[in-house]
């Protein structure tokens, strides 16, 4: 197992999050995520200006394996997507916490923490997942 990003916030839907100075929050999938998939080949992003609700879907990922929905972690807009993606899906794979970010959502309101994951309360949830 890699060593998780300790500046991220997770859920148990093996999303990541990521705080930007701007105040919008950039969210991408997990290296577990990702590793379980295989080879990314499709990446189906919403659209900028897009409303998100928490727990609701927002993008579906495919690859080889199967394909499988990437839910919001928390409400908001849509104010950026990688288009990247479009072209070179297995960015997600290359570089999960990096390149390969999915979606950046400006928040409707202050963002609940104590229903996201730290990177401790994720791994533990992981090794749950294998055991």
């Amino acid at each position: 197992m890699s060593e998780l990003p300790g500046d991220l916030l997770y859920t148990s839907e093996h999303e990541w999050l990521r705080h930007e100075n701007d105040g919008s929050v950039t969210v991408g999938v997990t290296d577990h995520a990702q590793s379980a998939l295989g080879d990314l080949v499709y990446v189906e992003l919403p659209d900028v200006g897009q409303d998100v609700d928490s727990g609701g879907d927002m993008a579906v990922v495919e690859s080889v394996k199967a394909a499988s929905d990437v839910y919001a972690p928390i409400d908001g807009a849509i104010v950026a997507v990688n288009e990247e993606l479009a072209d070179d899906p297995e960015k997600i794979n290359a570089d999960p916490y990096g390149d390969g970010w999915i979606v950046r959502i400006q928040p409707s309101e202050s963002i609940d923490e104590s229903a996201l994951m730290t990177p401790d309360a994720y791994q533990e949830l992981l090794d749950q997942e294998e055991a």
